[in-house]
């Protein structure tokens, strides 16, 4: 797109803006303002979030107390699904699959990439609003019917879906098989088959903004890490999640039309059942070909969101810009040729195996560049140890603790071993859940000002912080060792095997620690829905930042910028820059240079 066609856009975009008197509707319901859209996306992931988290200390407090009574889960469950206080088999299974569809789909990947996309990527960019307003809006409510059809699957008599997450078949593609096969499921797969195309639509949206509303002077190498972070994944996520659609569409058509795509000769309590050819292997296929992507397009945004705050804060550079896009990208390629390593106990040809663990272990590679460069960026600077900041450097701490675990799973012998233990569960909830709920968490301490002009209480965020990381590696890190004992995920109790009786007491350790630390969120949901009404005002620029979003003023107005749209000048991060002298800062009191600051020989020009 020429600059003028660029221009022309943007002025398109600022007479909408004056010619629309916009009501409550239109500005905070059906709005086509990507601020609101994204505060939208925030809130919902937010709420998403409490009811997965919810769920998580329902069931630990089963695994840790197995046949106990809870007057809660009589409470929160019923009669049917908890009599006298005891939680059925049913139920449990149900938990962990609506959980893990809760936490990965509707709060890592709609909560965290939807509300920083639309926030970031037109303010940063230096664009007046998305390439399209009315798709951007359309892709929010999308997501939104998704998650109340999926909630509303626990409404029905028969039980949500509770095959997994993963919902394998062939206990997903026979309605007959247990309860929550039945209408749970389909509602299960018609909520996914709606939050797929929601996502498809705002990812053409964000790459389609990237690529063709940038302003003057910002090409490629000027753009922040987060926009880079934030487009790659769109990129991730438009490749992949078609493929899942299909695996979903296929899976329908098996348990409602009488085909066979991922069923073959089954037997159902002596009942010889009518299908035959398929192979529930070609659905493990389909599956992680999104669900390893998956893991990335959840983890990639978070990367960028860490690596902005911690150059801010750092009051540096961060270290090693062209390296830091490049291991974006190679990340992002490896993420979408390693699906194999979830299948090798599915009777995968060992050479087949070899392949994709050669692949795993090559994403190693970029994902230490990155580790290596925020560390780098750390080193000797003037630490600001704002809550963001703290948040952070957490993600960085069990990005790395999570992923040496991945080198372990990721090599086709060593995982046999390990594989659908605790183990597993241990490495993907440190190095793509805690550590992507981090980055999501520090984006808000970090952005807050800029979404509702106001600051968040500084002394609950460290709270909140310590807390949480104390308690989250009391979850996790516990688990590597009863994974590693052989204790099977997914099993509502195990007193059945006098082998695992050693390991209760590790079990009751990670429940409290569950509960704990969901308890803790309480002080972050308090500090971030009072701060809305009642937090300090904000100043334009809190956080002395050099990116454009601190250009806007504090009050939104549609268009962002009430006069001409900047103009770029340098690269995202000039901080601690000194002029050639060397005593003084470029402008005067200042340890940072905004990037619409124009570089010294272009201020003689520009007098004139």
């Amino acid at each position: 797109m020429s600059a003028l066609a660029t221009a022309a856009a943007q002025d398109h975009h600022e007479d909408h803006g004056h010619h629309h008197k916009q009501t409550f509707i239109t500005k905070y319901i059906f709005s086509t303002d990507h601020k609101m859209i994204s505060k939208q996306y925030l809130i919902t992931g937010i709420l998403m979030g409490i009811v997965g988290i919810m769920m998580s200390v329902l069931f630990r407090m089963q695994i840790a107390w197995p046949e106990e009574s809870f007057a809660i889960f009589n409470l929160l469950l019923g009669d049917k699904w908890a009599p006298d206080g005891v939680m059925t088999p049913a139920m449990y299974l149900s938990l962990v699959t609506i959980h893990g569809t809760i936490m990965v789909f509707f709060v890592l990947t709609a909560g965290l990439s939807g509300t920083f996309s639309n926030l970031l990527i037109p303010l940063q960019i230096g664009a007046r609003d998305m390439a399209s307003g009315f798709m951007n809006m359309l892709s929010y409510w999308l997501f939104f019917i998704s998650t109340i059809i999926m909630l509303s699957s626990l409404f029905i008599e028969s039980g949500p879906a509770n095959a997994g997450w993963t919902i394998y078949p062939p206990l997903s593609a026979l309605p007959q098989a247990i309860g929550g096969s039945g209408m749970g499921m389909t509602l299960w797969l018609i909520s996914m088959a709606i939050f797929i195309a929601s996502q498809l639509l705002a990812g053409i949206n964000y790459i389609v903004t990237v690529i063709n509303l940038r302003t003057k002077g910002m090409s490629m190498m000027r753009l922040p890490l987060t926009v880079w972070a934030l487009f790659v994944t769109a990129i991730v996520g438009l490749v992949s999640f078609p493929v899942l659609l299909s695996a979903a569409l296929l899976l329908i058509m098996d348990r409602s039309f009488g085909t066979s795509f991922f069923l073959s000769d089954i037997y159902l309590q002596g009942e010889v059942l009518n299908h035959q050819g398929g192979s529930p292997v070609l659905f493990e296929h389909l599956f992680w070909f999104l669900g390893h992507p998956e893991v990335y397009i959840v983890i990639l945004p978070a990367m960028g969101l860490v690596s902005e705050i911690m150059a801010t804060n750092s009051r540096k550079p961060i270290f090693g810009y062209r390296a830091m896009v490049a291991s974006l990208l190679a990340i992002a390629f490896l993420s979408t040729i390693v699906w194999g390593h979830h299948m090798f106990v599915s009777g995968m040809n060992p050479f087949l195996g070899s392949v994709f663990t050669f692949t795993t272990l090559l994403i190693a590679i970029p994902s230490a560049v990155k580790a290596f460069n925020w560390i780098t960026t750390l080193w000797k600077g003037n630490l600001q140890m704002n809550p963001a900041m703290l948040f952070s450097i957490g993600f960085v701490s069990t990005f790395i603790t999570g992923g040496l675990t991945g080198i372990i799973l990721g090599d086709s012998t060593l995982d046999i071993n390990v594989h659908d233990t605790y183990f597993v569960i241990a490495h993907f909830h440190l190095v793509m859940g805690i550590s992507a709920l981090y980055g999501a968490i520090a984006g808000v301490y970090h952005w807050f000002p800029k979404m509702f002009g106001r600051m968040m209480n500084k002394n609950m965020g460290y709270i909140h912080f310590w807390v949480t990381a104390v308690g989250a590696y009391g979850v996790f890190f516990p688990m590597h060792f009863v994974g590693l004992a052989g204790l099977p995920r997914r099993y509502y109790t195990n007193t059945a095997f006098p082998y695992f009786d050693d390991l209760a007491d590790v079990n009751v350790i990670i429940t409290v620690s569950a509960i704990i630390t969901a308890a803790i969120q309480v002080v972050f949901l308090y500090n971030f829905f009072v701060s809305i009404f009642y937090g300090k005002k904000a100043t334009q620029n809190p956080w002395k930042a050099t990116t454009l979003e601190w250009t806007t003023p504090v009050a939104h107005i549609h268009g962002n910028w009430p006069g001409p749209v900047p103009v770029v000048y340098r690269w995202s991060y000039d901080y601690s820059k000194m002029n050639e002298k060397g005593t003084d800062y470029v402008v005067p009191g200042q340890d940072f240079v905004p990037q619409n600051v124009p570089l010294q020989e272009h201020e003689e020009e520009l007098n004139h």
